[in-house]
């Protein structure tokens, strides 16, 4: 199939922006919790009607301030409550909200707000006051720097207390559907970011047609949704938008060092997070597992989850003998891990990278089933996911209600639908080449099956050419290996090369827990191991894993453990953790050549 879309399930209003959502909620549930405060003594539940409150408050001081409309105002922070407050807050003194991540460093710092023309940016911790600081001289429109851990808050609240609910609510009403909301910067894995502009139309055909779509896994008052994903990337925001939209409770969580026993404290009905997180969620109760000597008994659980949701897909189902094994796991082993995810959960949705079929039928196996979606900071997050009700385990789903998917000739995947982005701010040519013909150009390769689900098979730019003449798509084979608990990241190398060889990192938490179980030296690291041939062995199964996925020309002839990590602040991966595949390239230039030699 070429092309498929669904009708929409939710009507954009023509004259309306995102401050509606909080004052309808106001109005509409008042006393229900909308937001969650995470305090010292646990969570403190945020009502409707308190959080316009909090809302108008802080938005009479950007006014106040000389914020005005149509204004850029910067916010770099971690996941925490008053990121989603001061979003909304941003709105409603009729400005746009400028994303940094809390990560970056002074030099993007400066080229995100300097190519915004923010007026104001709101900060969290000292280190990101410094980050501001450290270029303010290159700021010359910055008027304005509020510190959240430094009372900024009550600041704007002190700021504004003499404005009227009147002057916020003129305000508020200022910016139409089709005005920009926020202005997200794009990862730049090839160069500078680019400015995405999304509107508040784009925010509300992405979120009300999810929620409408989703409509059980946000049933108001019953259900949660705990957002531990930067808010500074597109998905995060999604995360934040759609449950306000519904509404069900929110809660924002800035360290997710400590996850599990937050999931297991604020009980979420619903999670959304990225691959990794699942990940890591399967490898830790693996290893815990076999640590307490009970590693046959997880893996036998772990291949009956799989083959009783594979079954689930079949016109006969699971047969008896299955049910009975799984019911016996159920008590055993899935009910454990249910309750590491929160104990409430019936459901996830995952993005940002693909999950693995594996995995996928590995949740839904143990009653915990992962939605897959695909999207970029371009098409507002989601552009496609799996329903609740009719998932198709290793794709992406069908295309968001209201919008098109359609397969060009060279398999690159176009989209069309009110949930685009307006453009890339100061930024024609690349506007015009992403939108040529009126359909943006994701840059991804991919399928549409007769049921009009999409599979994504790569990136047009990441296809790797042997020296044979063979395409190879990364993707599938790097996700495939980076699923083992022993690699962090993976990177398929080849263009122009005889074969297809591998870069492969290692995380070092699942590393120290290997070495002490195959008796290694006590703080033995990646660097002192790489060459150690029981562990080369364990990484092999990796890559054997991985090489089931594709042909043999595809597939990963000799691979190269590295010493350290890809890490951010190394300048390997983006803040939304994609690698910069060009500059890895550059500096293990050597690694790779050693690939190759005979």
């Amino acid at each position: 199939m070429r092309e498929f879309s669904l009708p929409a399930l939710y009507e954009v209003p023509a004259d309306g922006n995102l401050t509606d959502i909080v004052r309808r909620n106001a109005a509409q549930h008042p006393d229900v919790a909308v937001m969650a405060r995470k305090t010292g003594s646990g969570w403190q539940d945020v009502t409707a009607e308190a959080f316009l409150a909090e809302v108008r408050a802080a938005a009479k001081g950007l006014i106040a301030s000389g914020v005005q409309p149509g204004d850029r105002v910067g916010l770099m922070s971690r996941t925490r409550y008053e990121w989603t407050l001061l979003d909304f807050a941003i709105w409603s003194a009729g400005a746009v909200t400028v994303p940094v991540y809390e990560t970056s460093s002074p030099e993007q710092v400066q080229w995100i707000l300097s190519d915004s023309g923010a007026t104001a940016c709101i900060v969290e911790q000292d280190g990101h006051a410094a980050a501001v600081d450290a270029v303010r001289d290159r700021l010359p429109a910055l008027k304005h720097v509020w510190q959240i851990d430094a009372g900024g808050v009550a600041e704007l609240e002190r700021l504004g207390q003499d404005l009227t609910d009147a002057t916020v609510e003129e305000r508020s009403s200022l910016a139409k559907a089709d005005d920009a909301a926020t202005i997200v910067y794009t990862s730049g894995t090839t160069g500078r970011p680019k400015g995405c502009v999304l509107t508040h139309r784009a925010f509300f055909a992405e979120c009300g047609n999810i929620v409408e779509r989703l409509r059980p896994l946000f049933r108001t008052g019953e259900c949660s949704v705990l957002l531990f994903l930067p808010l500074a990337h597109v998905f995060g925001r999604l995360v934040q938008v759609a449950p306000m939209m519904a509404p069900i409770k929110l809660g924002n969580l800035p360290d997710i060092k400590h996850l599990t026993d937050e999931l297991a404290t604020f009980r979420p009905t619903l999670i959304l997070g990225v691959p990794r997180v699942f990940e890591k969620v399967y490898n830790g109760a693996r290893a815990k597992a076999q640590a307490d000597g009970k590693g046959k008994i997880f893996d036998k659980a772990a291949d009956t989850a799989i083959a009783y949701s594979k079954a689930l897909d079949t016109p006969s189902g699971p047969s008896l003998g299955l049910r009975i094994k799984h019911r016996a796991f159920d008590a055993l082993v899935y009910g454990k891990l249910r309750a590491v995810l929160g104990g409430r959960g019936e459901y996830a949705i995952s993005g940002g990278a693909p999950l693995g079929e594996r995995l996928g039928h590995f949740f839904r196996g143990i009653g915990f089933t992962v939605l897959e979606g695909y999207g970029l900071t371009e098409s507002c997050a989601a552009t496609a996911f799996n329903p609740w009700d009719r998932q198709k385990i290793g794709t992406v789903g069908q295309p968001l209600p209201g919008s098109v998917i359609r397969i060009a000739d060279d398999g690159e995947v176009l989209l069309h639908g009110d949930h685009l982005f307006k453009e890339y701010w100061n930024n024609e040519a690349a506007t015009a080449e992403a939108l040529a013909d009126g359909w943006f150009h994701t840059g991804d390769i991919g399928t549409l099956d007769e049921d009009g689900y999409l599979r994504i098979t790569g990136r047009k730019k990441e296809i790797i050419v042997t020296a044979g003449g063979k395409n190879v798509a990364p993707a599938v084979i790097e996700d495939r290996i980076r699923a083992h608990a022993l690699v962090a990241e993976c990177m398929v190398v080849g263009d122009g090369r005889p074969f297809v060889g591998a870069l492969i990192t290692l995380d070092e938490e699942f590393l120290g827990r290997w070495a002490a179980e195959h008796g290694k030296p006590a703080g033995a690291t990646a660097a002192s191991l790489r060459e150690d041939p029981e562990l080369l062995a364990a990484v092999q199964e990796a890559v054997d894993d991985g090489n089931v996925a594709v042909s043999k020309a595809e597939s990963v002839r000799k691979f190269r453990i590295l010493s350290g990590q890809f890490t951010e602040e190394a300048g390997y991966l983006t803040p939304s953790l994609k690698l910069k595949r060009n500059v890895v390239a550059k500096d293990f230039a050597d690694d790779v050549e050693a690939l190759y030699r005979k």
